[in-house]
């Protein structure tokens, strides 16, 4: 089994110096984190296909393979700009210093925590935010792991930045739906849109369901751009604890471009002084930094993961450096400069913050497979329980086209949000609209906030106790 599960990744990985048990518990933890990606499909990507399958607008499996696609594709363009936020959540620099047990027992710990956690409310029928779930247990397991072990702990600067996010984003879902669906109520007199379907035949005439079909695709995209991406971060987080060396540094970057790219930084670094001479500072700090890094690429070997990691920091430092120059407000700087020195960052920014295309797949057909698997229970909860009554086309479609927009500019920010209470909330913010508060199922509606509420302590402390059992077993 073991030279199977070799023989099918190891063109995929590379090389690993793995062996025995440290080996197996590697597989796990890979294999584990597409578990969560499938568990992620019952409860958020079946969110993105509720209003399709539920108004009749298209069947299940066809709502589950075009929401697929477009999840699929989500990932792939936009970026993985979430997924490296994620990543800053554990203390990835101290981690490499120690045994790789040590880093076994943190990823496990996060991902039997975030699992164990969906299962239970998914079961309930809950619509859960797997995103709570997952950065919960991040903060639990990196908390219990400098508890232990020392070093830097939790980044709690992007956890404020995050929690932040996941709080107001719901509140946009919820303000923004009510509005549009007013708006929609005074400018549309069509009585089609406002229909509720009743029993299989009902289904919308072909406009509504053009409209229904496109706000399902936008969001499985922006879903795959933003929640998509929490899976990539998770299985970067394996690839990083186990195999340090290979996945410090993205192995498509050469030294060689990575070394041009700073030569060209260094050559403008004169005509900035010229252009303006209260930029010499900030231009003297990147030189500084530039000669901090040279020799340090040049000196590397590519087994030597803490110098590997070393000069991703150095690296990350000075591409920091760059975009805050670049990006200050009344900048001097001519626009040709300025243009030359964002291609720079961005060339620099491949180096370090990367995941391979095969992650990136792997990541998209797990939570495909997962909503086939367990749409139903979330779909009904949408559709049905949110209200008193059954939605409405118009319903659906106006908490979709908002649920997009939030997720989608969140993931520009480069934030996570939860697909689930975005979604959710545009849902009750169209109910109010439509027949005001008493229109909204209070039971439901506290099973939601309550599960809400309790899922970040409660995947913190999983993840904690979790981490002090197996860092003793492992």
């Amino acid at each position: 089994m073991l030279s199977t599960l070799c023989s099918v990744l190891l063109p995929l990985i590379g090389r690993v110096e793995l062996s025995g048990f440290i080996l197996i518990v590697f597989f796990a933890c890979f294999f584990a984190v597409l578990a969560f990606e499938f568990v992620n499909g019952f409860h958020d990507t079946a969110n993105a296909v509720a209003t399709v399958i539920y108004t009749k607008t298209l069947k299940p499996y066809p709502a589950i393979i075009w929401s697929g696609l477009w999840n699929f594709l989500g990932v792939f363009v936009i970026g993985i700009a979430v997924a490296m936020s994620l990543l800053k959540l554990v203390p990835l620099d101290k981690l490499i210093t120690l045994p790789v047990q040590v880093g076994a027992s943190l990823v496990i710990s996060i991902l039997l925590s975030s699992i164990i956690w969906n299962l239970g409310t998914w079961y309930l029928g809950i619509p859960l935010s797997s995103s709570h779930t997952l950065i919960g247990a991040m903060v639990g397991g990196a908390i219990a792991f400098t508890h232990y072990y020392g070093g830097a702990g939790v980044n709690w600067d992007k956890a404020k930045e995050i929690a932040l996010s996941l709080l107001i984003s719901p509140l946009i879902g919820f303000i923004g739906a009510l509005l549009l669906m007013e708006l929609e109520k005074k400018a549309i007199k069509s009585k089609e849109l406002f229909h509720v379907p009743e029993g299989d035949n009902d289904k919308p005439p072909t406009p509504i369901r053009v409209l229904l079909v496109t706000t399902c695709m936008l969001v499985s995209f922006f879903h795959g751009s933003n929640d998509g991406q929490k899976g990539v971060g998770l299985m970067m987080l394996v690839l990083i604890t186990f195999l340090p060396a290979a996945f410090a540094l993205n192995p498509a970057v050469p030294d060689t471009q990575i070394m041009a790219t700073i030569h060209h930084v260094e050559k403008t670094l004169p005509e900035i002084i010229r252009s303006d001479p209260e930029d010499k500072k900030a231009s003297l700090q990147i030189k500084t930094l530039i000669e901090q890094v040279k020799p340090a690429i040049k000196g590397r070997k590519d087994k030597d993961k803490l110098q590997k990691f070393a000069l991703k920091r150095q690296l990350q430092k000075l591409n920091r450096a760059i975009k805050t120059f670049v990006e200050k407000k009344h900048s001097k700087l001519p626009e040709p400069i300025k243009e030359s020195l964002k291609a720079d960052y961005k060339s620099l920014e491949k180096a370090t913050d990367f995941a391979p295309v095969w992650v990136l797949a792997a990541i998209s057909l797990s939570l495909g497979l997962g909503t086939m698997i367990g749409w139903k229970r979330i779909v009904v909860t949408i559709g049905e329980k949110i209200g008193n009554q059954r939605l409405n086309y118009a319903q659906g479609a106006t908490a979709e086209i908002v649920a997009a927009a939030t997720i989608g500019l969140s993931t520009w920010l480069g934030l996570p949000v939860s697909t689930t209470h975005v979604l959710s909330s545009g849902v009750a913010g169209a109910m109010v609209a439509s027949g005001g508060t008493k229109n909204l199922n209070k039971s439901t509606l506290k099973n939601i906030l309550f599960a809400w509420v309790l899922t970040l302590p409660a995947a913190m402390l999983l993840a904690f106790l979790l981490f002090m059992l197996l860092h003793l077993l492992l």
